[in-house]
């Protein structure tokens, strides 16, 4: 990373900040926080009187933001929430291989249509593209509202960025390339057509019995996975927006790992299962997946030999 790039990343930092965003350092080239997580938290400074989340560490200070930026090379986030922002996040299609597909609508398609079914243009704001494609349009969050995170619930490929929630400003680099202003219209206020979506709680539906080919599981694995995806779905938002939930599916999908280390069923079928299960639940797809594959690696990796059970 060469000292000009290093300073337009403080420089990134430094104008989010004086849109009054809240930022904070993410891995260099990445999308990750860079601060310290709860586990390693060393509990001076900031935490002295205990850990302090990455999304209350953001900060518009120009001093911090010089101290943490000139520490590393640093991409920028923005902490959504403390900042008053709702950001729409528009991906592009990929294919079950997690490459870009050309095979399904995009979201900035399924957006425009949302626009013209409320009978409103696309809004006129602050616009930054992705290194996939995508966008994030930038609103202000409406006053004495609070907003949480969405996935896929205003339509697929269509997320929301509020309470709890991050995006990568503009002038952050990846290996995929670099986020960029594609607009740099002023920030405009939240739609009330969208704010009306977001306010509606949406319909929970059972998630189809998982798919198994006969041979692939035993009849005893084939419950069980029936019934932990079926205890998944119906989790409601215990404790915070996603903890109760996505612990939930930690749960249940480390109780079926000790199956898939028996050879009674397929992990492929497992992993599908509670993908669909944690979706439905309300939880992101990238958090489930990597929820359950943590789940899944460790119960396989622990487990007991199946004549000792």
């Amino acid at each position: 990373m060469t000292h000009d790039a290093r300073s337009a990343l403080l420089s990134a930092a430094l104008q989010a900040a004086a849109y009054g965003w809240h930022v904070h350092p993410l891995r260099p080239g990445g999308k990750g926080s860079a601060l310290h997580g709860e586990r390693s938290c060393p509990h001076t400074g900031e935490c002295a009187a205990g850990h302090v989340k990455w999304e209350q560490r953001a900060t518009t200070d120009p001093d911090r933001i010089h101290a943490a930026w000139g520490a590393g090379p640093f991409n920028v986030g923005i902490a959504t929430g403390p900042s008053g922002l709702v950001v729409v996040d528009l991906d592009m299609p990929k294919d079950k291989n997690g490459k870009g597909s050309s095979d399904a609508p995009s979201g900035a398609t399924t957006f425009s249509a949302l626009c013209e079914r409320a009978g409103r243009p696309w809004p006129a704001t602050y616009t930054v593209r992705t290194p996939s494609g995508g966008m994030h349009l930038y609103f202000t969050a409406p006053p004495c509202t609070v907003l949480h995170n969405t996935a896929g619930t205003v339509a697929p490929l269509v997320d929301t960025r509020a309470w709890g929630g991050n995006v990568v400003a503009a002038g952050s680099i990846t290996p995929q390339g670099a986020y960029e202003v594609a607009d740099n219209a002023p920030v405009a206020g939240l739609p009330a057509w969208l704010l009306h979506v977001l306010q509606t709680p949406p319909a929970r539906t059972a998630a189809p019995a998982p798919l198994l080919i006969p041979g692939q599981a035993t009849r005893r694995a084939s419950v069980a996975l029936e019934r932990e995806t079926a205890t998944v779905s119906n989790t409601p938002e215990a404790g915070g927006p996603q903890g109760g939930r996505n612990n939930q599916l930690m749960v249940s999908a480390r109780a079926l790992g000790r199956f898939v280390a028996w050879g009674e069923i397929a992990r492929d079928v497992v992993e599908q299962a509670f993908q669909a299960a944690g979706e439905t639940a309300g939880l992101a797809p990238g958090e489930c997946r990597a929820t359950i594959r943590s789940a899944l690696d460790w119960s396989i990796r622990t487990a007991r030999p199946r004549e000792a059970v």
